[in-house]
C-alpha cells in the first residue's frame, strides 16, 4: 500500500489528472463493484481494476466462499467519496466503467487483496499495478487468510471434469450470456468454465456463441 499510497499523494499534490474523477459512492453491487454518483450527476457503475471477488450473484455458480464478506468489506465505502483512477481502456464490454478507486488516500482495489477477499485478475490492456498488486496476493496468500483459508481454492472454482481433448471452455456470465472460450481466447485463460466441449460445433449446439 505504501508505494502506491505515496504515488497517489504525490498525483494529488501536483494537480495531475491521471486519479481521474470523483464521485460519491451510491450502492454496492457486490465485492469489486459499486455504483458511484459523478460531479455532473450522472451514475457510474464502476468495475474495481484487476481484482475478481468471489461471486454472491452468479445464475449457475451461486455464492461461493468469502463473497459474502468481499461484499459487506466493501459496504464501507457506501456514501464515501471516492477517486476513480483509469488505466488504458476506460469500459469494459458491458459499458462499465474500469477503475482503480481510491479513498481515503489508500486504494480499495488493493485492500480487498490484502483482506484475502479477492485475486488478481488480469484483462490487459489494463495492467497498471500488475506486479504490486500480485505481491499483495502472494503476502495473503503466504497467511492463509480470506479465500486463501480455503484448501485448493483456485482448483474448486470449477467443479466441472474436463474430458481428455475437449478444451473448450463454457462459461455463464453475470447476465446469462452462454459463451465459449477456444483456447485462442484472449480470456481463455482467466474464463471459469461451467462446461467442457470437444468442438465449437458442440458448444453452439448446446446454445453457447463466441465472444464478441
Amino acid at each position: 500500500m505504501r508505494k502506491i499510497g505515496i504515488l497517489f499523494i504525490v498525483l494529488f499534490l501536483s494537480g495531475c489528472s491521471e486519479a481521474g474523477l470523483t464521485g460519491e459512492v451510491t450502492y454496492i453491487v457486490d465485492g469489486d463493484t459499486i455504483d458511484v454518483k459523478l460531479g455532473d450527476g450522472s451514475i457510474e457503475r464502476v468495475r474495481f481494476l484487476l481484482i475478481d471477488t468471489p461471486e454472491t450473484k452468479h445464475p449457475t455458480i451461486g455464492v461461493q466462499p468469502y463473497g459474502p464478506e468481499a461484499s459487506v468489506f466493501t459496504e464501507q465505502l457506501e456514501g464515501e467519496t471516492v477517486e476513480l483512477e483509469l488505466d488504458v481502456a476506460e469500459r469494459d464490454r458491458y459499458g462499465r466503467m474500469l477503475a482503480y478507486v481510491w479513498h481515503d488516500g489508500e486504494m480499495f482495489n488493493e485492500k480487498l487483496l490484502e483482506e484475502g477477499l479477492a485475486r488478481v485478475s488480469v484483462y490487459p490492456p489494463n495492467t497498471k499495478y500488475v506486479d504490486e498488486f500480485r505481491a499483495v496476493e502472494a503476502t495473503a496468500k503466504n497467511d492463509g487468510i480470506g479465500i486463501w483459508s480455503v484448501e485448493n481454492y483456485q482448483q474448486d472454482e470449477s467443479t466441472v471434469s474436463q474430458d481428455a481433448g475437449c478444451d473448450i471452455k463454457g462459461n455463464i456470465n453475470s447476465r446469462g450470456d452462454k459463451i465459449y472460450h477456444t483456447v485462442d481466447s484472449p480470456y481463455y485463460d482467466k474464463t471459469i468454465p461451467e462446461e467442457w466441449f470437444c468442438s465449437v460445433e458442440a458448444a453452439e449446439d448446446a446454445g453457447f456463441r463466441a465472444p464478441k
